[in-house]
């Protein structure tokens, strides 16, 4: 036997000496193991990330519970859902002139985009009289928006699992403005982080619907990444795209009445109403609608885009003109912001607080490293460690 080159140690030799077979014990199973580490962990799955995809999988299961509760359970509340109807009826009607559509709350003020999809709800909700069918797609286009916002969460794994559970489930204000109200904010923001979860998968040249003009508050972070990615000669193209996705949209109204068109779907003088705030509930309502203080938040927000773009965007030594050359000549650190409000209606403290947020998260971003410098640092590591493996493989041969 030995010479015919089996180990007496084999357990081949133990089963033939024996004259019993055993059983070679097999080594668990992938999901087995998950499993196991899975249960050791369990006082840790709210606070370690690796768990974020089971934290949030069974938070939006909830999710469809709580939304199907909601709409049978809580009552409606006519604000804008009317007022969007009559508006789209008009353009139904033939009416292409902005400044003559309108609805119960005053005119037509938003973009081309609005008008295609409430169309659609329009005749989806027999001319919109269905409110109970539109509360249930609106259900749905809240799951969609979960699913992409958790989607970002696990692609990051920057936030501890137990804060989604205030992200969503425990928000009254994000159910009301979704299935309670039927906003039209919930649709731009779908599509927003759509637009946000194509860009993270490296599909830059994709999709840009505008629904609502607070979209464009998102533009400079789109710009910076488009630069930060592509440089300045390949960022064009992109943001030609944009121009006449939005060109096209709006083309009927625009062939019709440009100027009436611009003015009210991109209107920058609205004023908002006081009672509506959610950022600005401790200031006296004169203040609030003071044209001037309108201006200094305008000059505050440019100013901190500028300092963020010649201090932080940039290794030290560059200048921010490096951000205008290829990618393969410069490296310049990306960072975003995710903000996130539930409180219903808005208080003096939650306003208050909410700005404290606020400047505590810019100031933890300016007080930063630099993203290259940790990704510098990786890489040697991993070159250091790729180099042994390769001397102890040396060695073992």
């Amino acid at each position: 036997m030995l010479a015919q080159g089996i180990s007496p140690t084999s357990p081949l030799s133990s089963e033939m000496a024996g004259g019993v077979r055993r059983k070679i014990p097999s080594s668990p199973s992938p999901l087995w193991g998950k499993l196991h580490t899975l249960w050791q962990d369990k006082h840790l799955v709210l606070f370690k990330t690796e768990h974020t995809l089971l934290v949030v999988s069974v938070l939006w299961i909830l999710e469809i519970g709580i939304n199907l509760w909601v709409i049978q359970k809580v009552a409606y509340t006519e604000i804008d859902w009317k007022a969007y109807m009559d508006e789209v009826e008009g353009v139904i009607n033939g009416t292409y002139d902005y400044t003559q559509l309108k609805g119960d709350t005053g005119p037509l003020v938003y973009p081309a985009g609005f008008v295609y999809i409430f169309t659609a709800l329009y005749y989806i909700t027999n001319h919109g009289v269905n409110i109970r069918l539109g509360q249930y797609i609106f259900a749905v286009f809240y799951l969609v928006t979960l699913l992409l916002v958790f989607r970002i969460y696990n692609r990051t794994k920057k936030v501890p699992p137990y804060v989604f559970f205030f992200v969503c489930c425990a928000s009254y204000r994000i159910h009301s403005i979704f299935v309670l109200r039927l906003f039209n904010d919930p649709v731009a923001m779908m599509l927003l982080f759509a637009a946000t979860n194509l860009f993270l998968d490296g599909y830059w040249t994709l999709g840009c619907v505008s629904v609502k003009m607070n979209v464009l508050l998102f533009a400079p972070g789109l710009l910076f990444c488009l630069l930060w990615e592509f440089g300045l000669i390949r960022t064009i193209p992109k943001l030609s795209l944009c121009a006449a996705i939005q060109l096209l949209l709006g083309l009927p109204f625009l062939l019709n009445n440009p100027v009436g068109y611009l003015s009210r779907a991109f209107d920058l003088g609205r004023q908002f109403m006081f009672k509506w705030t959610v950022n600005w509930r401790f200031l006296p309502e004169w203040l609030f609608l003071n044209r001037y203080f309108h201006l200094v938040l305008l000059a505050a927000h440019l100013l901190t885009l500028l300092l963020f773009a010649l201090r932080r965007w940039k290794r030290p030594g560059e200048n921010i003109f490096e951000l205008l050359k290829e990618p393969s000549k410069r490296k310049i650190p990306a960072q975003s912001i995710t903000l996130s409000w539930n409180t219903y209606p808005s208080t003096n403290s939650s306003s208050a607080a909410l700005h404290v947020c606020h400047l505590i998260i810019l100031l933890c971003l300016w007080l930063a490293p630099p993203l290259t410098e940790k990704k510098e640092h990786t890489t040697d590591k991993e070159n250091k460690l790729a180099q042994q493996q390769k001397q102890l493989s040396g060695c073992s041969s």
